[in-house]
């Protein structure tokens, strides 16, 4: 029974990590609409990832105490996630930190926003990388359970 937690564990690690991560530019970005279109930079928002990795977060959860058939929850968490991954790597092709490269952060600017909000250009990478761990975390599920 306790190999089969381990992973839905990581599953809602990676969830809740993703979810993080889509707030991020919201919090680090001063300027209004910014992150706006940061996220509508590619041909489908990021965002929608967020709402599936909710959907796998509590499939995951379900399955990992038992509230729900764990077949289902892996099955669940799979499809979910890797639609977001697929969402994920589609914003990522729209190329959505050349917003951020394009802002100007020169004293005189105006712009308010900080130098820190450069290292904003790696952040579609991290969202992809981690949006990819929760279909390898559920696939992972559906190994322990003997699917695999």
């Amino acid at each position: 029974m306790e190999r089969t937690r381990l992973a839905p564990t990581v599953g809602i690690a990676a969830c809740l990590v993703l979810l993080v991560a889509l707030v991020v530019p919201y919090v680090l970005i001063q300027t209004p609409g910014i992150a706006s279109t940061y996220y509508a930079a590619g041909p489908i928002n990021p965002l929608f990832a967020g709402l599936f990795a909710m959907v796998a977060l509590l499939a995951f959860a379900a399955g990992r105490q038992d509230r729900t058939d764990p077949a289902v929850a892996a099955a669940t968490a799979l499809v979910f996630g890797l639609f977001g991954a697929l969402f994920c790597l589609l914003w990522l092709a729209g190329d959505p930190g050349s917003v951020i490269l394009n802002l100007d952060l020169s004293p005189g600017s105006q712009a308010g926003e900080s130098a820190f909000v450069q290292n904003l250009q790696y952040h579609p990478y991290v969202v992809l990388v981690v949006s990819l761990v929760v279909p390898a975390s559920a696939g992972w599920y559906a190994h322990e359970l003997g699917f695999f």
